[in-house]
């Protein structure tokens, strides 16, 4: 007697292993979709941050150039609004004097503590940027005008 021949099995892949294959597929893709999204996130927070510093760093620059800086705040913005800066000038108090208050001398020479704080966007904790600093400035009022030089030398 002969047996029957064995039934071979078809070739290819189930049903079920393609739509395991393709739910696999999925994930993968969407972990690397929010990825990608999370690192152009990154690069715009970082393109905002250096553009505020650089806007930052060249109005101190501007205050520092104009010479003696009054204390007080003032207010502006750059860029049509898109970062808002607040400039905060005070008199320098060394924190080592104690309550001795600012530092006076009878030089003319002033130190000033600017402190410029940028907002940007909502203004939330990674749209800020703080930058503080010293200024040594000559009080304009505190000096008498050049004596006029006799050009025959006093003679």
């Amino acid at each position: 007697m002969s047996r029957p021949a064995p039934r071979r099995r078809a070739a290819g892949y189930t049903l079920l292993e393609v739509m395991v294959a393709f739910a696999l597929l999925a994930v993968g893709l969407g972990i690397l979709l929010g990825i990608l999204a999370g690192g152009v996130r990154q690069v715009r927070d970082a393109q905002a941050t250096s553009e505020a510093a650089l806007y930052a760093e060249s109005l101190l620059d501007g205050e520092r150039a104009l010479g003696a800086l009054e204390p007080g705040v003032r207010r502006g913005e750059w860029a049509e609004g898109r970062y808002r800066w607040t400039l905060s000038v005070e008199d320098y108090v060394d924190p080592l004097a104690g309550d001795a208050g600012p530092v006076v001398s009878a030089s003319p020479a002033r130190l000033r503590h600017l402190v410029l704080e940028v907002h940007w966007g909502e203004g939330g904790p990674r749209e800020r940027l703080r930058l503080s600093t010293l200024h040594a400035g000559i009080d304009p009022g505190a000096l008498a005008p050049p004596a006029m030089l006799d050009p025959d030398g006093g003679r």
